[in-house]
Parts: structure tokens; sequence; C-alpha cells
């Protein structure tokens, strides 16, 4: 039996905040310099595009609703545009699997999402932040039960999570219990609040990424955006903003399935991509100490009941006869009624 091998990419890097277009061309450039290394798949951080919105954290809504709202929203990126078609153009001319975080754009609201496009520049999955975090809420929408899901690719059983879904427990074994065998996990930056908030710091989140690895026995890619001084030229007007929120923040990883971290790390305000060898066939030894949601499982003590029927506002409960369903209709339908927890 054959394992996929591969070299995989990881984004440390700044967007061009609140500028769609020119981060896409930066995204563009990492991909083909990703390509030229060799990489297979490259990972990008939590809301690369356009950015994250660290003002959110750094002042009274009532401040920063009127400078930022509107821009935000026209530069967050929207499925099916040019612009979300340059990414996917640039996925398949390099031939490389690509894991895109961004604001998602859909209607009327935003989401933390990540984008799986394959090799081919087709899209694998679409994904929201289940339930986004603290301040996040202001400004983005949640996900569902459908969002905590793993695909089946030519690198291996592929899924990811954001930021602060990698402290829900529920929602990580939701993930290991679907033999998850390359996990990309999206963070934004850690240097916000530094010495004031120890749990938003690299060590607790980095933390995380390596627990993951190790609790999942899967490979974890980490991609960790950093903080441009023109970020904080753009966000930070007073001396308080200014001690919130610093440059750099950098801290992306690569964990194997046993928690090693396998490459250098970049300094923290350093630009670039990092790289490590992946090896599917390092998982079963992994999983022969330790499988959660197998061998090491005790259902019969404790169960989790995951919901993965997508949730919409608005069912479309009667389709035309003669229509041929698309994406959105397979995502309408009814939604079954959970088991009685007494009869498991």
């Amino acid at each position: 039996m054959t394992h996929p091998q591969f070299k995989a990419a990881v984004v440390q890097a700044a967007p061009v905040f609140l500028n769609l277009d020119k981060t896409i061309d930066k995204t563009i450039a990492l991909i083909e310099d990703a390509a030229r290394n060799g990489a297979e798949i490259i990972a990008f951080p939590e809301t690369w595009l356009p950015g994250y919105p660290w003002y959110a954290w750094l002042d009274a809504p009532a401040l920063w609703l009127p400078p930022y709202t509107q821009r935000y929203f026209d530069n967050s990126l929207e499925y099916g545009t040019p612009q979300a078609e340059r990414i996917s153009k640039a996925a398949k001319e390099n031939n490389i699997m690509v894991s895109m975080g961004l604001s998602e754009r859909h209607g009327g609201s935003l989401y933390i999402a990540q984008w799986f496009i394959d090799s081919e520049g087709q899209t694998i999955s679409q994904r929201r932040k289940l339930k986004p975090t603290f301040v996040e809420r202001t400004i983005f929408g949640e996900g569902d039960g459908s969002d905590l899901a793993v695909w089946d690719t030519k690198l291996g059983r592929v899924g990811g999570l954001c930021c602060w879904e990698h402290l829900q427990p529920l929602s990580k074994y939701a993930m290991y219990a679907q033999n998850e065998q390359v996990h990309v996990a999206a963070w934004p930056s850690f240097s916000l609040y530094e010495g004031g908030a120890y749990a938003l710091g690299p060590e607790v989140n980095s933390s995380a990424s390596r627990i993951y690895a190790v609790e999942g026995q899967c490979f974890v890619l980490a991609p960790c955006a950093t903080v441009s001084q023109e970020m904080v030229d753009e966000m930070c007007t007073t001396d308080m903003q200014k001690a919130l929120l610093k440059t750099g923040g950098g801290h992306a990883r690569i964990f194997g399935p046993d928690g090693q971290q396998l490459h250098e790390s970049l300094p923290e305000n350093q630009e670039g991509l990092i790289y490590a060898e992946i090896d599917l066939g390092l998982i079963s030894a992994s999983k022969t100490i330790s499988d959660p949601a197998g061998h090491y499982a005790r259902p019969d003590v404790t169960q989790l009941v995951l919901n993965k029927v997508p949730r919409r506002a608005v069912i479309d409960a009667a389709p035309p006869a003669d229509s041929a369903p698309g994406p959105e209709q397979f995502r309408h339908v009814e939604e079954p009624a959970l088991p009685d927890m007494a009869e498991l």
C-alpha cells in the first residue's frame, strides 16, 4: 500500500490591507513561489483576503463602523466573481492545491471562510467558521454543522478550522472522527494585546495547533499572518491603540502527527513561506498509540451528536420539477430530529 508524500507550504505574511485586488496579486505571487519550490499545497491565514479586521478590537463599534464597514465589505471576496476566478486559475496553472482564508461576502453578510481549491482549479469545499470569536461577531455571521467536514483529495483526507475553533473540543472531535489526515489551522496573527492577554499570544495558540496534531494524529498546516507597519498606521491613531496592536506576530507552523515541528521557524516579523515534507504513512504509527475516535474511544461513556445538515434562513420548499438541482438546492434539505440521548 502506498501513501501520499508531498511538500506543503504555509504562508507567513501580511495582506495588502483592505485592498482585495492587490492582495490577490500578492496571493498569486506566493502560489507561484510555492509551486516553483515543489509544494503541492499552500495554506493561507485566516481572513487573508482582505486582512483581519483588527480595528474591531481597538475601539467601540460606534467609532470604527463609519470608516471601515463599507470598505471591508466591498473588499471581501464573493465566490463566482472575476477576483475569485483569478485564484482558481492560479491554482490550476501552478498545479497546486490552495487553502484560502477569506472574508466571504454573501448577499449582505460576511463570514470567516476557508476555500479549498484543488490543483485543477476546482472547488473542493467552501466552509465557514462555525462561531466567530468575541468581537468578530460584530462583523461576521456563523457557519453550520456542514462546515465541520473532511474531504477526500489526492493529497489525502483534508479539512480545516479557523483560529479559536481549535479551542472547541467538540468541533475538534467531529473532525478527528472523520479520519482527517491533513488539517489547515488558519490563524490571523499573534500581536494583539501583548502582555495583557496571554491566551491571545503565540505560546497558547501555537500549542493549540500542536495539540490538534497529536490529538487527531494528523499533519497540521498552520498559516499565520503578520501585521505590517502600514496596517498599524491605518488602524492605530492613538497611543493606546498603538500599544494594543504591534507589528509582526507571525508564527506559521507545520506539525507532524506526533506533534513534532517539521521546519525551522521564521522570525515573527519576517514574511515568507515555510515548507515541510509530508508522508501520510507516518500517521498509522501515531494512530496505533491513540486513536480518539477509534480504539481509544469509549462511546458507551461519552458520545458526540453531530448535526451536519445545513441551516439556511430561506428554504425553497418546492423547486420546479424539471429544474436540475444546483449547489444551493442540495443544501436545502429537511433537518432531521436529533436522536433521543436516552435511547443511545
